[in-house]
């Protein structure tokens, strides 16, 4: 196996960081005392830089690097579409490097892949960092700004929809349509899946309701957790199902009506994200609709060092998924 930049670090007893700012030849920010050990060691392990990376290092920063999570999801087009515009408009191009879906490896393959490159910016895209991450990013002295996620860190830059105010928004609609056994489905325990949870706990609480355990269910945000939920739900009798996604919501709304379970008339379904998958299910899903594209834009500016506010609103878009209270 061919040495990295990881096993550098680990061999010289210095950052990833260090090591990808000493072979890049960016000056100012180690000693020579620093230098010389970490080209020993790279000479000792046999590294060789890819030498097709540092050719597309510039002198000029007029480029944004956006480093994408591949969720099982249908939602990045949307804030890509806002990204590649805002930067546009701005003169900066965007390159875009794929970080797998929860995959640490990949990750910090693609933060050092950005770190030999000269770039105006870092968005991450539905990307859940480690230590090692943020510590990559913090030492590359490199603007970045999370996208679609909030740590509740203000030195962290984040543009995002307020995940856990979305997510009471779906449970208070649900509640106000005459619901009080309400599931909430397919969502995980990272940032985004635990600040939805609290909402919708805080959601029910506030209603003097009872949220059970037993009433959410995990997932990874896709079809195919929404359809395989549905059965887990059936015994408990819920009347109504909050879907962490789109895609879960779909998922959910096929496995019932294969069940033979009418959609809304014995099961509402409304769901989080609101792309026009929503607008092509039948019946069509209400949803908690975010504004993607407002994401992407609002994410340019953020990491270009514009004043823009963190959290992008939310609206419910009525469609036909939830049995309403008349």
């Amino acid at each position: 196996m061919k040495p990295t930049i990881k096993d550098i670090a680990a061999q010289a007893g210095v950052s990833i960081a260090t090591v990808s700012r000493v072979l890049s030849n960016k000056r100012g920010t180690y000693s020579e005392k620093t230098k010389e050990k970490i080209l020993k060691v790279a000479k000792e392990l046999g590294y060789h830089k890819n030498t097709t990376a540092v050719d597309l290092v510039k002198k000029k920063a007029d480029e944004i690097a956006v480093i994408i999570n591949a969720t099982p999801t249908n939602f990045s087009n949307m804030i890509l579409s806002g990204i590649q515009q805002r930067a546009t408009e701005l003169g900066q191009r965007v390159i875009i490097l794929y970080a797998g879906d929860r995959n640490t490896d990949m990750q910090h393959q693609a933060i050092t892949t950005v770190m030999a490159r000269s770039v105006s910016g870092i968005l991450l895209l539905a990307v859940e960092p480690d230590a090692t991450d943020l510590e990559l990013l913090k030492e590359t002295r490199t603007p970045f700004c999370f996208v679609s996620l909030y740590f509740g860190d203000d030195q962290i830059l984040s543009i995002s929809s307020d995940n856990k105010a979305l997510a009471y928004q779906a449970t208070e609609y649900l509640i106000n349509n005459g619901h009080t056994k309400i599931g909430l489905a397919g969502i995980d325990d990272y940032h985004t899946g635990s600040q939805r949870v609290l909402g919708y706990q805080t959601a029910m609480r506030d209603h003097g309701l009872v949220a059970k355990n037993d009433w959410v269910k995990r997932g990874d945000y896709s079809y195919e957790a929404g359809r395989q939920l549905l059965q887990a739900f059936l015994p408990l009798e819920v009347t109504a199902i909050i879907a962490a996604s789109d895609m879960v919501a779909v998922g959910l709304l096929n496995a019932a009506q294969q069940s033979q379970i009418a959609v809304p008339d014995k099961l509402s379904i409304i769901g989080i994200d609101g792309t026009f998958i929503c607008e092509v299910t039948t019946p069509p899903i209400t949803s908690v609709t975010q504004n993607f594209y407002e994401i992407g834009v609002r994410s340019v500016d953020k990491v270009m060092g514009k004043a823009t506010e963190t959290f992008v609103p939310t609206r419910i878009v009525v469609r036909g998924s939830v049995k309403l209270n008349r």
